[in-house]
């Protein structure tokens, strides 16, 4: 599964370090078709040919793998048979959980990690989901890829964006009501190719993430790197722990539900606090998420498998 572009970026950054890696995907991602190596492109409705189709693939690419990194608690065959053939062939393999694959299920149901060699999870807010320890290994992008465009003093009204993968999930009644009680133009991003969400993203001044979760995903990271100010859901203490571990604020502002109006609203009364938080959160960026910083820390943990 290539959640959000993480494992396409992950294998790219790998190529570049001369390591043959490769994505190999059940299906094509709805917003980034081109993205991956091996599409298996699985029937619908027949189990039977379904494992039939990942069997054959696993048979593929084992001789020549080394390590098998599995994104969203998949296996590419059935986790009874998939990691006592990789013991069996001295195979090395590790579990990549993106945060929906552990947020809404009880942690007795996730002792399965343990069958891997290694655990990685994306925040230190993840941690509090997982019955094990795990590595932490932020996603990455590709920072040099995103051209800053810093929030202006301008006449038309502050446009604050939203993109929710799920309405629900991300609160956006309640971004659509917050805005309401503000000066603000709402631009809710929704079901459209990555490089269009960009464009839009790009001509925000302010980003709202979501507001029920804790932590911030990919559209945070994307959005600092073009230089906005985010406000979104934060656990103090993961923000706590983040900034220990890589030595630097997060710049981003914590809201709830209950108070995002007034948390929004010194932003959209002053231009030059957006561009200040919007410089921070570039600069955060670089330093926590960019994809070569993110590549050294993925290999180590390769190294200690």
């Amino acid at each position: 599964m290539n959640l959000a572009g993480v494992g396409w970026t992950n294998v790219n950054a790998l190529r570049r370090r001369g390591i043959d890696a490769r994505l190999l995907l059940f299906r094509r991602a709805p917003h980034r078709p081109e993205e991956g190596d091996i599409f298996l492109d699985l029937p619908g409705k027949s189990f039977a040919r379904r494992q039939g189709a990942q069997m054959r693939a696993f048979l593929g690419v084992l001789p020549e793998t080394d390590v098998f990194h599995f994104y969203f608690g998949l296996t590419l065959i059935p986790k009874k048979l998939q990691f006592p053939i990789l013991r069996l062939t001295r195979k090395k393999s590790l579990f990549h959980f993106l945060g929906a694959d552990i947020r809404d299920r009880p942690r007795h149901e996730l002792v399965y990690g343990l069958k891997a060699d290694a655990r990685v999870v994306g925040s230190y807010d993840a941690l509090r989901y997982v019955p094990f320890d795990a590595h932490v290994l932020p996603p990455g992008i590709d920072v040099g890829a995103y051209t800053p465009a810093f929030p202006e003093e301008h006449d038309e009204p502050v446009r604050v964006v939203h993109a929710p993968s799920s309405r629900e999930k991300k609160g956006t009644e309640q971004v659509i009501d917050a805005c309401k009680q503000l000066p603000v133009e709402l631009d809710v991003v929704e079901k459209v190719h990555n490089r269009e969400a960009l464009r839009r993203y790009a001509q925000a001044d302010i980003v709202v993430d979501q507001l029920h979760r804790g932590w911030h995903g990919l559209f945070t990271i994307e959005a600092m790197a073009l230089g906005k100010p985010v406000v979104t859901s934060l656990n103090t203490d993961a923000v706590r722990r983040t900034e220990e571990a890589f030595g630097l604020k997060v710049p981003i502002v914590a809201a709830t539900t209950d108070d995002l109006a007034e948390r929004l609203r010194p932003l959209v009364e002053s231009a030059q606090l957006r561009r200040e938080l919007g410089q921070a959160g570039r600069e955060y960026v670089e330093r926590v998420h960019d994809i070569e910083r993110v590549t050294d820390r993925l290999l180590a943990i390769y190294a200690e498998l």
